[in-house]
């Protein structure tokens, strides 16, 4: 904004220059021509009155050195004849007298008793200012002069007067740009401070609020407001930040007090009501996997973590040597196929609790001799494909929506399995959709940039939830279907 304000003043003050010193020097041009033309016309009258009268008097040795004094002096060229324009004398040294120029039409002209000053060009091709006077008294024409004089000097001073001109103009835009300059980074200060005021906001913290002491008032007023916004809506992510940490400290407690006190009525209730209380149970271990999921999505959601460059190949490996052994109790194969995918951008530890939700949701549904297949392809690609009963084209519109489960879902899912890792994978840079399996089943498939530097890191949140994976045989939020 600086730039555009400095060219504006700019280009202002060319429009005022270029209005005021064109004309100026365009007028200074035309007066500098008619004074020129007026000297010289003032100057061949004099001389022919004096060569009039010694042709009067016929000294006509005399008139060689009067027309060379003057030539002498003033860098004129003066040619003077007799009645019946003979040249009686040149004050050239290569003319020649005794010449007829009376064909010519000034000469003609003032042997008609007629001036003439007009502007014309020499025999060396020069522009020259021209004046031909009648020698006479009364109508008597004795003879004629013409005085030339070259534009030269008139063209020097007139070249001198446009580059003072050029000198002036060019001394007041420097004088201008430096005031503007001043002028504009004073004006947009404020706008500055306010953009990294933005950026810091945007990755999470207001460190250096604007400055609202400087600039104009509108800025001044418009930094202070944007600080009492931003002061604001930190206040309020903190708040929220501190009730999902504070939510789930006291949701864990009681939770587990409550699972432990079903499990204590089992030897004092009847067979018959066994059933029911361990679906009781199951309840409970929903409930506190759903408040989990629902920090895990509250800290990623508030949270500003910058991709890095992972290995993708690495990271399929550990966490299907992970998984193998809780799969292999459910007699479900886990495979890796595909050529090697290379490192890709993600966010710290995005990439394997992607991966753990999807290998969590896929080995809930997939039956016993089925196989769970990790398949990379080119462009940094992962196909997450399984064998199980698979999703409609509307449950799959609405599987990344929170807390929805198809009809048929088992019922200990949460329904934020899939929102934690699309929230994930956005945060990544990439982006996840789902597919029709060959045959039966689901395939997740998954898109990430690959790490080709200098990349434009989004600003988005992330940040490692309680998920332990097949260890302890604690997943990760529950099959969404």
């Amino acid at each position: 904004m600086t730039r555009r304000l400095l060219l504006s003043y700019l280009a202002l003050t060319v429009l005022v220059l270029a209005g005021l010193e064109i004309p100026l020097g365009y007028i200074y041009a035309r007066g500098e021509t008619a004074r020129a033309s007026q000297s010289v016309e003032r100057d061949a009258s004099t001389l022919a009155e004096v060569t009039e009268e010694n042709i009067e008097q016929s000294r006509f040795d005399a008139l060689p050195d009067v027309v060379g004094d003057y030539a002498a002096r003033t860098g004129g060229h003066v040619v003077v004849t007799d009645k019946r324009g003979i040249v009686l004398a040149d004050s050239d040294p290569a003319g020649r007298a005794g010449i007829s120029l009376a064909g010519q039409p000034d000469i003609a002209r003032a042997l008609n008793n007629r001036p003439s000053v007009t502007t014309t060009t020499d025999s060396a091709g020069r522009d020259v200012l021209s004046a031909t006077m009648p020698g006479s008294s009364g109508t008597l024409v004795r003879g004629t002069l013409r005085l030339t004089y070259p534009l030269d000097q008139v063209s020097t001073r007139v070249h001198r007067i446009w580059g003072a001109l050029a000198l002036a103009g060019a001394c007041i835009l420097a004088a201008v740009a430096l005031v503007g300059f001043s002028l504009a980074r004073w004006i947009t200060r404020p706008l500055r401070t306010l953009e990294a005021a933005t950026t810091q906001l945007a990755d999470g913290q207001l460190s250096h609020p604007p400055d609202a002491t400087t600039g104009p008032p509108e800025l001044r007023r418009l930094a202070a407001a944007f600080t009492r916004t931003a002061t604001r809506l930190q206040h309020l992510l903190k708040a929220q930040q501190a009730f999902a940490s504070e939510a789930s400290h006291q949701l864990k407690t009681p939770l587990t007090a409550l699972r432990l006190r079903l499990e204590n009525f089992e030897p004092h209730l009847d067979p018959q009501a066994h059933g029911s209380l361990e679906e009781a149970v199951g309840e409970v271990e929903r409930l506190g996997r759903m408040v989990q999921g629902l920090l895990a999505l509250a800290r990623l959601e508030n949270t500003a973590t910058t991709p890095e460059p992972v290995d993708l190949d690495a990271v399929i490996a550990e966490r299907a040597a992970m998984w193998e052994p809780l799969a292999a109790e459910q007699y479900v194969a886990i495979d890796i196929s595909g050529p090697p995918a290379g490192r890709v951008w993600a966010i710290p530890g995005a990439l394997e609790q992607i991966i753990d939700n999807l290998l969590a949701n896929a080995l809930r549904v997939s039956p016993p001799g089925t196989t769970i297949t990790l398949h990379r392809t080119p462009g940094t690609e992962l196909h997450v494909v399984d064998q199980g009963p698979g999703m409609n084209a509307a449950d799959r519109e609405r599987a990344f929506d929170r807390f929805w489960r198809s009809s048929d879902a088992h019922h200990d899912g949460t329904g934020l399995g899939l929102p934690i890792v699309r929230h994930l994978v956005d945060a990544s840079g990439g982006t996840i959709t789902l597919h029709p399996a060959p045959g039966t089943g689901l395939d997740a498939h998954i898109r990430l940039r690959p790490f080709a530097p200098p990349f434009p890191a989004p600003r988005s949140g992330g940040e490692d939830f309680d998920s332990r994976g097949p260890r302890g045989h604690r997943t990760p939020a529950g099959r969404r279907r």
